[in-house]
């Protein structure tokens, strides 16, 4: 591991923890050069997944692009690092744990919007608001008035 303050390439591990339930793994690193410290997290990678689009395209899995539409989502609500840090990897563990080959984003929005849903009202109400790109305000309301159910 490359020390990013000095990019010396040795580093010592000084404290490890496992968070989001196990599933990453958080290592405090310390630089053997310039004794600056740093954090790392590591996660399991299991296999390739190709998503399935609408339009019937496969794209290479990115978990990156779903950080992006959540972070969007929550962008001025009351979540923290952490709590953002655990929904991603929830939705990862469940994303990986189909053991399937492809996915589709149906099925990864679906996901998303329950994982919203518990977390932050207004959030998934963006979140949907994209995802289902609702055709009028009729189906708008809609969405919201199921809600609660």
């Amino acid at each position: 591991m490359n020390c990013p303050f000095c990019n010396f390439n040795d580093t010592k591990v000084v404290d490890s923890r496992d968070t989001n339930d196990g599933k990453i793994t958080r290592r405090r690193r310390e630089c053997l050069k310039c004794k600056a410290r740093f954090s790392t997290y590591e996660e399991l990678e299991i296999l390739r997944l190709t998503v399935i689009k609408k339009d019937g395209s496969k794209v290479d899995y990115d978990k990156n692009k779903i950080e992006v539409g959540i972070r969007k989502a929550l962008e001025k609500r009351p979540v923290s690092q952490d709590r953002l840090a655990k929904l991603m990897g929830d939705i990862e563990y469940e994303i990986r744990s189909t053991e399937k080959s492809e996915i589709s984003t149906r099925e990864i929005g679906k996901l998303i919007l329950k994982k919203l849903k518990e977390l932050d009202e207004v959030a998934y109400v963006r979140f949907a608001s994209v995802y289902k790109s609702f055709g009028s305000i009729e189906s708008f309301k809609k969405e919201l008035d199921g809600f609660d159910k």
